[in-house]
């Protein structure tokens, strides 16, 4: 799984006041728990940008004044008018511990119920797993190449090597349904 390296300055105060200074310095406050301690930091907005923005699942390198923490990004919070990044949660990674975490679906192959009419509908974009961070994976692949129309992939078909599943196993990833153009032909068709 990529990653991607993230600095940080520890906070001295951990209020409202103090949170709203740093945004206004272009910094996002910031916590890493998981680990033995609580970790509060300052990280620039820039540096998180190719973080939050980015479909891809990625794990952190972070450097706080020095330590360094192996991560995952946990929450994030926005202003509900502005879409400013107002606080990041960030839990700390070990290698004998599993964790939790969202995964993207990566849709593969050519459909042939697509090719003859229908319509490809995919309900997850993510999927929910739980495994050792070295089990990883960047995405899940659904290959639809043998989706004629009316077929359906659901958790319960894909094969996620070491990570756990935590998705209910009836959810329907992707489905090629009969669009309207074929279905109304279809049913002039029934008529006649």
């Amino acid at each position: 799984m990529k990653s991607i390296a993230i600095s940080g300055s520890a906070r001295q105060n951990v209020g409202k006041r103090d949170a709203k200074q740093l945004r206004y310095e272009g910094k996002v406050p910031c916590v890493l728990y998981g680990g033995e301690e609580q970790y509060h930091f300052a990280a620039s907005a820039a540096d998180l940008r190719d973080l939050i923005y980015t479909p891809e699942a990625m794990f952190v390198d972070l450097d706080i004044e020095g330590k360094q923490f192996r991560a995952s990004m946990k929450d994030i919070q926005f202003h509900p008018v502005s879409d400013q990044v107002l606080h990041v949660d960030f839990l700390q990674l070990f290698e004998d511990k599993p964790v939790k975490m969202e995964i993207p679906v990566k849709v593969t192959g050519v459909s042939p119920g697509v090719r003859s009419g229908g319509k490809l509908t995919q309900n997850f974009r993510k999927l929910k797993v739980k495994g050792l961070p070295k089990d990883m994976v960047d995405n899940i692949e659904v290959d639809i190449s043998s989706l004629e129309v009316g077929d359906a992939i659901r958790v319960q078909d894909i094969k996620a090597g070491n990570l756990e599943l935590l998705n209910s196993m009836e959810n329907t990833i992707v489905k090629v349904d009969q669009s309207r153009a074929t279905r109304s032909a279809a049913q002039a068709g029934e008529a006649e």
